[in-house]
């Protein structure tokens, strides 16, 4: 249906609940005329007389009555549709579907979730962790989290944090087996690798090299596809591991990680916040991608400062 026929049947409906074309032009904020006009082109539409006019006197004819009787409720009904979807995207309520990573979701999603779902009890989070990057517009996705190095084509991308990735040991690894002092040194060290949750590989360890990221597949150790396990093989000293900083950042400042290669820690990867539009979101939708930033944005929790990457020894004399 047509929206100027929509209009018409919504004039004529107010017409003759007010007995006045001019009362429903009011109601409409239209003009009489726009709203006379609107009433000829639907009995135009459907053949029929809807109304009979007087300068002082409105009544339905017989086809108008049927017509009204026949129309009220199923507009009624459209009109509480319309009401309620406006209603929706104005409330903070609802579902709220999140799709991350799980290596970002439980450090540092997590928490802004959780904060919120209790600021706004009415939302119904539905988060999925998933490490592949799907057809978010055909999964009927709200918000989407992803590392990486650019946006997906068709969204719409916002950089919250970069994503350092810091080789680190832990104390009693480097007192048995030393300290790596270079890139190649990591040959002859036990090395963890992540197997990618989606694809199965095993990920090369990237390094800043002057301008350049240059990547380094290691002998593997260990693998596994969580970071948490990984992080707890770094942790026993059972390797040397490349972990993102939002991990490594409260070990290493804890004393239970040293960080090494400092000069080597690649930080061209960033967290991003994906979405579809920035026009026609929900409230809820809106209202979390702010919380989301603010949360998120520039936040040193989850990165390493240069003096606390820089070696132990030089961190003793700056205090």
């Amino acid at each position: 249906m047509a929206f100027n026929e929509l209009r018409a049947i919504s004039t004529f409906i107010q017409a003759a609940e007010l007995g006045s074309l001019r009362k429903a032009a009011a109601a409409q904020a239209i003009t009489p005329q726009a709203a006379s006009l609107a009433v000829a082109q639907l009995e135009s539409h459907l053949g029929v007389r809807l109304f009979h006019r007087t300068t002082r006197h409105l009544s339905l004819t017989e086809e108008g009555s049927q017509f009204l009787e026949t129309a009220q409720p199923g507009f009624s009904t459209l009109q509480r549709a319309l009401q309620g979807a406006r209603r929706g995207r104005e409330e903070i309520a609802g579902p709220l579907r999140i799709v991350a990573p799980r290596a970002t979701m439980l450090q540092m999603l997590w928490p802004v979730v959780e904060e919120f779902a209790r600021t706004h009890p009415r939302i119904e989070p539905d988060v999925q962790l998933d490490d592949r990057i799907g057809n978010w517009v055909d999964e009927r996705v709200d918000v989407g989290f992803r590392v990486g190095a650019a946006p997906q084509e068709g969204l719409i991308a916002r950089r919250l944090v970069d994503i350092q990735l810091v080789v680190c040991a832990s104390p009693a690894y480097l007192a048995q087996y030393g300290t790596p002092m270079s890139i190649d040194d990591l040959a002859h060290h036990r090395c963890s690798c992540f197997r990618h949750p989606a694809s199965g590989k095993l990920m090369p360890w990237e390094f800043k090299v002057g301008p350049d990221i240059v990547t380094r597949s290691m002998a593997p150790a260990l693998c596994t596809n969580d970071i948490d396990v990984e992080a707890r093989a770094v942790l026993a000293g059972q390797a040397v591991g490349q972990l993102m900083g939002a991990t490594a950042a409260p070990l290493v400042r804890s004393g239970q990680l040293v960080p090494l290669l400092p000069a080597h820690v690649a930080d061209h990867l960033g967290l991003y916040v994906y979405y579809g539009s920035r026009v026609a979101q929900p409230a809820r939708v809106r209202a979390f991608i702010d919380l989301a930033v603010e949360r998120l944005a520039g936040n040193d929790q989850f990165f390493l400062r240069p003096e606390e990457l820089a070696p132990a020894g030089a961190r003793r004399k700056r205090r």
